[in-house]
C-alpha cells in the first residue's frame, strides 16, 4: 500500500507500526495520536530501526488528523486500556467516544479506506465504526480471532511440546469470556488436536485461551498485551496487501451468515485486496452452537448499551 495510518500511539499502536515497517507493507505509515509529540517521538524511534531491520517505509508521527488523507488502511488502536480486574466491556463508554471522533476524521480525509479496529471491546467498537462510517461492510472489520487463535496455538504448543509453527487453531465469537475456542477445527500439521490432548488438557487450554489477555494483564500489572495484538493485526494487513485470500478469524459485520444480522462477530473470513471478501460459515455442533449463541447474546447486550451512551 502507499499509506497506512495507525491511530493511537500506545503500546499496541507502536508494536503494530514497527511490525508494518519491518514487513514493508506500506511505503508510508502515519502514526496519529491526540498526543502529537508523543506520536512523533514514537515514530522517530521506530524510523531509526530502519538501517538495522533493512526497511524503507517512511514513518511519520503527528497529532494532525489531516494526515489521514489518501490512506488506504486505517488501523484503530486508540482507546483506554483495561486495568487489572476490568473486563473489555468496562472500557466501552470511553472508547465509543474515541471511535466516534476517529471515524469522523476517517470519513472526512480517507473516505475510500478500510477500517481495521483493534480497540476494545473490539466487537462493539467495530460495530460502532461500521454504523458511524457508513462504509460497506467489507471495508470495516476487527482483529481479535487471530490473536485468540495464536494464544490457543501457543498454549497447545506448551502443553504438547510440539512446534507452534505446525499448529492451526480457530476461535469464534466475541473477544471476551464468551469466545468459542474451536478444538474440533484445530490441528497439528493437519492432525486433529484431540489426538494429542486429553479432555482435561483441552478444557484447561480453552479456559486459558478465554483468559489469555487477562493473564498477561495480571502478570504485568501496569500494561496489557501489545506484542501479540500488534503481530496479529499485521498478519491481517499482510493478507490484504498481498491479496492472499487467507482464511482468518475476523470480526465481521454479519448480514445473514450464521442466521445473524446487524451484529459484529468473530468468524472465519477470506481476507484479500477488497478487505473481507467472504464470510466462511462453519457447521456447528449443538454444543458449539450453544456457545456461539451465548457469545452473540453477550455482544448484543453491549450493542444495546450503545443507545444509552
Amino acid at each position: 500500500m502507499d499509506k497506512i495510518a495507525v491511530i493511537g500511539s500506545g503500546r499496541v499502536g507502536e508494536a503494530t507500526t514497527l511490525f508494518l515497517a519491518q514487513q514493508n507493507l506500506a511505503k508510508e505509515v502515519v502514526l496519529l495520536d491526540v498526543k502529537g509529540d508523543y506520536a512523533a517521538g514514537t515514530a522517530l524511534d521506530i524510523a531509526q530501526t530502519a538501517p538495522i531491520f533493512r526497511f524503507d517505509t517512511r514513518i511519520i508521527g503527528s497529532g494532525d488528523m489531516s494526515l489521514l488523507h489518501d490512506a488506504q488502511m486505517i488501523i484503530v488502536t486508540a482507546g483506554f486500556p483495561r486495568k487489572p480486574g476490568m473486563s473489555r466491556s468496562d472500557v466501552l463508554q470511553s472508547n465509543v467516544q474515541i471511535i466516534d471522533s476517529v471515524v469522523e476524521n476517517v470519513v472526512k480525509y480517507a473516505p475510500n479506506s478500510m477500517i481495521l479496529v483493534v480497540s476494545n471491546p473490539v466487537d462493539i467498537i467495530t460495530y460502532r465504526a461500521f454504523k458511524q462510517a457508513g462504509f460497506p461492510r467489507h471495508r470495516v472489520f476487527g482483529q481479535a480471532g487471530v490473536l485468540d487463535s495464536a494464544r490457543m496455538a501457543t498454549f497447545i504448543a506448551l502443553e504438547t511440546g510440539y512446534s507452534a509453527k505446525d499448529i492451526n487453531a480457530m476461535v469464534l465469537g466475541g473477544h471476551g469470556d464468551s469466545m468459542v475456542p474451536m478444538m474440533r477445527y484445530t490441528t497439528i500439521n493437519g492432525i486433529g488436536v484431540d489426538r494429542f490432548l486429553s479432555k482435561e488438557q483441552s478444557d484447561a487450554i480453552v479456559h486459558r485461551t478465554r483468559n489469555g489477555g487477562a493473564e498477561v494483564l495480571k502478570l504485568k500489572e501496569i500494561s496489557s498485551a501489545y506484542q501479540a495484538p500488534g503481530a496479529s493485526t499485521v498478519e491481517m494487513v499482510d493478507a490484504i496487501v498481498h491479496d492472499r485470500k487467507r482464511i482468518l478469524p475476523t470480526v465481521c459485520i454479519l448480514d445473514g451468515e450464521y442466521k445473524e444480522h446487524n451484529i459484529a462477530m468473530g468468524v472465519p473470513a477470506v481476507l484479500g485486496k477488497q478487505g473481507v471478501e467472504k464470510v466462511i460459515e462453519l457447521e456447528l455442533t449443538a454444543d458449539e452452537q450453544k456457545m456461539f449463541t451465548a457469545s452473540i447474546n453477550s455482544v448484543r447486550q453491549d450493542i444495546d448499551l450503545l443507545a444509552t451512551l
